[in-house]
């Protein structure tokens, strides 16, 4: 699918020259070698107006980033999860308030950490069952093994989950190892960025009956054309994947052995950071999401459901910087909510970035992100392939950037 600007920047609101900054302080992080390379896109009212690309996508062949170029999402893969398990709820599959266990039978039982080490903690029945809605909005109390901020997260790791699923488990056998490891907190009781989307993406399988990547194929991509999104990516198309670095102190150093996962059929379809995809794909989902779950006669979801998902389900209105457990900066917490699988901006100016409030958004490890503005109709995606994310202050600049060249 061919990528291009499709509107003059000032038929869109902007000022071209404004615009142009965009480039010039994103070029500096591949001038002095903190970025490998990137892509970036702007559109406003459905039309890319801006769309960038910089350095390369592997840096030890020279390969530029091209606008095909294909990178690993990771949690940019939240969102679409998100959607898949909102387009069953309309269909009466199941209550936002139906518990997990009613899917998946190893999360009848689960136990909440109370104190101890990982060695020997100390666990205790939770209270309440673990809830659809809980899942969906990183309330449950599941945790991820690359935190390193509590002795659950090292029971992950010992259980073999860091980064990635052990090799050769499948998503119903990982669902059942997490569902026995205990929860960090009481179910609703607190947020935490966690394994919560996989654990979704096997309850869409067992409601549907099929495996994750079919289903995503014909109820997501299929409708919107994201004909290069998907789990892995074919041999024939393996040269257009983007290389995967890691922040080094001397820039940033090839890995391949977590790179190369892309390249081969994963045991566990992770709902939560498994997809590769494009600028040009993304963008289509960010169109739906911008359009009320509609783009070109494909509709995901009704416009009333996209609108309850995008608001903020924290208890009590809460944002993530009082309710959440600060882990990493995959965004500024302050002013920020979260809704039914993405970020919601409730206050800019306690968040201290120049921002529209109501945007949904989210990033992934590798520093991708993406932002959907309904109130101005725009959106903006960065892609690029550096772990961690946190490393450099991307969003808030790249927000900072967009915004101030609008001028209408």
């Amino acid at each position: 699918m061919g990528l291009g600007v499709e509107i003059e920047a000032g038929e869109a609101g902007f000022d071209a020259g404004r615009l142009a900054r965009i480039d010039r302080h994103l070029g500096r992080y591949v001038e002095d070698g903190r970025l490998p390379g990137w892509l970036v896109l702007v559109s406003r009212h459905g039309r890319v107006v801006h769309l960038a690309t910089c350095g390369q996508r592997d840096l030890g062949a020279g390969l530029p980033v091209e606008t095909g170029t294909r990178f690993r999402i990771y949690s940019m893969t939240k969102p679409v999860t998100a959607v898949a398990a909102m387009q069953l709820y309309e269909e009466g599959a199941f209550a936002l308030k139906a518990p997990v266990s009613a899917f998946i039978p190893a999360f009848a039982d689960v136990r909440v950490y109370r104190d101890g080490p990982a060695s020997a903690p100390r666990t205790e029945p939770a209270t309440r069952p673990v809830r659809l809605w809980h899942l969906l909005t990183h309330t449950a109390g599941l945790t991820y093994g690359f935190h390193h901020a509590h002795p659950v997260d090292e029971l992950y790791r010992a259980a073999g989950f860091e980064w990635v699923a052990p090799e050769g488990h499948d998503l119903a056998e990982c669902c059942d190892l997490w569902a026995g490891l205990p929860l960090l907190f009481e179910p609703g009781s607190e947020w935490n960025y966690s394994v919560a989307s996989d654990v979704l993406g096997r309850v869409v399988e067992v409601v549907s009956g099929q495996p994750l990547d079919r289903f995503f194929q014909e109820r997501i991509f299929g409708p919107l054309g994201m004909t290069d999104t998907g789990f892995w990516v074919p041999e024939a198309d393996a040269g257009d994947v983007a290389a995967l670095y890691v922040a080094g102190p001397d820039g940033p150093v090839r890995n391949d052995d977590l790179g190369g996962r892309a390249l081969r059929r994963p045991a566990c379809l992770s709902g939560g950071g498994g997809l590769v995809s494009t600028a040009a794909d993304y963008h289509r989902f960010t169109q739906a999401l911008a359009r009320g779950g509609e783009l070109e006669g494909a509709r995901l979801l009704g416009s009333r459901t996209l609108a309850y998902m995008a608001r903020n389900h924290l208890p009590g209105g809460a944002d993530l910087e009082s309710f959440g457990r600060r882990l990493f900066s995959e965004t500024t917490f302050d002013g920020v909510g979260y809704g039914l699988g993405f970020a919601v901006l409730l206050d800019p100016v306690a968040n201290k970035v120049l921002s529209t409030p109501g945007e949904l958004a989210w990033g992934g490890a590798a520093s991708t992100f993406f932002w959907v503005d309904p109130a101005e109709q725009l959106t903006a995606i960065f892609l690029t392939q550096l772990l961690p994310s946190s490393t450099y202050p991307l969003r808030s600049e790249l927000r900072q950037l967009v915004y101030q060249a609008l001028v209408d």
